[in-house]
């Protein structure tokens, strides 16, 4: 008897026999997330078609909406492919292209168990097997392309990072994301190291990415550049080269010896003082200083692309190609700027914000566009200006007259999950909600804004009241 392991592959198995029993002369036509993961899905299921001399045609969005089903319907393409989404929108997607043939290849939470001929779905909750936590988008399509095609192993790597993107690792992998990683190990794409657990490792200035670490957090250093460049001091390690300033990548073994032990030593008061060192996932092929060389940061580098409407670069970066790859770096900087640009709005606008001891809403309307009001509320869940167990809530106006909602929490708390809270909410207001435990949203129509708000405020009191930080 299969286990849901096996059950769930076996799923992808059948839906690969049947792709690969329909015409070759379908155009395809692909749809997938503007998130790390969704890029990774794309990029993989693109770098399989390729391989089969198939045509296609791809969108990458940020919500799959009503309205975009809609303009899907009315073209004329008979074949789609829909990765890291279509799940929480199958409802939608079977009554508007019912006379199309449809694979959903996702792992987020399925609105209904739709049985019908035309769609060929693969999602690990089918099979009591929660995909926010075990396989991502990019995993679901990697399972799916290894029956098509061998050879994706050597692109195993490229599911690892979409899993790392939306926060799956956790000093290791669960099975079937650890399975993908054994692949990408196997193949040389991926090297698992001890060490510090420290983003930035390869791009960053040393003293800034201890100054913006915040998981785990060190006393006295995070969130302090002066005080991040004073440990060093401390610790004998000279923050500057000739050069300019260090990077961690820079250090000698001895100067990583004190950097480890310092830290320690720092977080000593803290449950898990250790809890900095831990796995670390490199390529080996990509440049050392490079931000493709640590998964964590090639992760950020496809967030970027997608949030900056540069989708197309972060699936080139992908795929390998060094130019595309090269211009996908450039991004970062204007993806940073964009961040900066979205903090200084947040602190300088107090009036658009509702501050309460369990939570924070920020309705940014039409000040920050809607692809960044997620990695705003993200930094702010992390920083030190917010205490554990902290819902952070961020609107923004997207361009199609509707208002995106992103909700994350501070801290680590382990068995909340914000898509019920978001849910909650849009039942009462209307309005689409979905996303992860950790990472939940919702797209509601603008004129509901109010509505939602002061709805948000209310089960936030509520939860507030009802879940006391220890």
């Amino acid at each position: 008897m299969m286990d849901k392991y096996h059950l769930f592959q076996q799923s992808a198995k059948e839906a690969a026999l049947l792709f690969s029993s329909l015409s070759t002369r379908e155009v395809i036509r692909i749809v997938s997330h503007l998130d790390a993961d969704g890029i990774s899905a794309a990029a993989i299921l693109i770098r399989t078609l390729n391989q089969l001399n198939r045509r296609y045609s791809i969108s990458i969005v940020q919500q799959l909406s009503d309205s975009l089903i809609d303009q899907l319907k009315d073209e004329k393409h008979e074949l789609f492919f829909f990765t890291d989404l279509g799940s929480g929108q199958i409802k939608s997607i079977a009554e508007k292209l019912s006379d199309r043939k449809l694979f959903i290849l996702d792992h987020h939470e399925i609105q209904e168990d739709i049985k019908s001929d035309n769609i060929f779905h693969v999602n690990p909750h089918l099979f009591g097997i929660e995909g926010s936590k075990e396989i991502s988008g990019a995993g679901v399509v990697y399972t799916f392309a290894k029956n098509l095609y061998q050879d994706i192993e050597k692109h195993a790597h490229i599911a690892v990072i979409g899993a790392i993107g939306d926060i799956q690792e956790d000093n290791g992998f669960q099975p079937l994301n650890d399975e993908i990683l054994q692949d990408a190990v196997r193949n040389q794409k991926i090297e698992v190291q001890k060490g510090l657990r420290l983003f930035g490792i390869q791009t960053r200035p040393l003293h800034k990415a201890l100054e913006y670490n915040t998981k785990p957090y060190i006393p006295g250093v995070t969130g302090s550049e002066s005080g991040a460049i004073q440990f060093l001091h401390q610790i004998g390690i000279e923050p500057r080269t000739g050069s300019g300033w260090k990077k961690a990548v820079n250090l000698t073994d001895e100067e990583m010896k004190k950097l480890v032990t310092g830290i320690i030593m720092k977080r000593l008061d803290e449950d898990n003082p250790d809890d900095v060192l831990g796995n670390i996932y490199m390529l080996p092929e990509e440049p050392l200083e490079s931000p493709t060389r640590d998964a964590r940061e090639f992760s950020t580098l496809l967030n970027a692309c997608g949030r900056m409407k540069k989708a197309s670069l972060g699936i080139g970066a992908c795929i390998g190609d060094r130019k595309t790859k090269e211009k996908a770096i450039g991004v970062l900087k204007d993806y940073k700027k964009a961040i900066i640009d979205a903090m200084r709005w947040y602190e300088k606008n107090p009036d658009k914000v509702i501050r309460k001891e369990r939570y924070v809403i920020i309705n940014a309307e039409d000040n920050i566009p809607a692809s960044m009001i997620g990695t705003l509320a993200s930094i702010l869940s992390k920083s030190n200006q917010m205490k554990d167990g902290t819902y952070v809530m961020s609107l923004a106006r997207t361009e199609e007259n509707t208002t995106k909602v992103s909700m994350r929490m501070s801290g680590d708390q382990k068995d909340l999950d914000l898509r019920q809270v978001v849910m909650e909410i849009t039942q009462k207001t209307g309005g689409e909600s979905g996303g992860h435990m950790k990472a939940a949203g919702a797209i509601i129509p603008v004129e509901k804004e109010s509505d939602f708000i002061c709805t948000a405020v209310e089960v936030l009191d509520k939860l507030a009241l009802e879940e006391p930080v220890a």
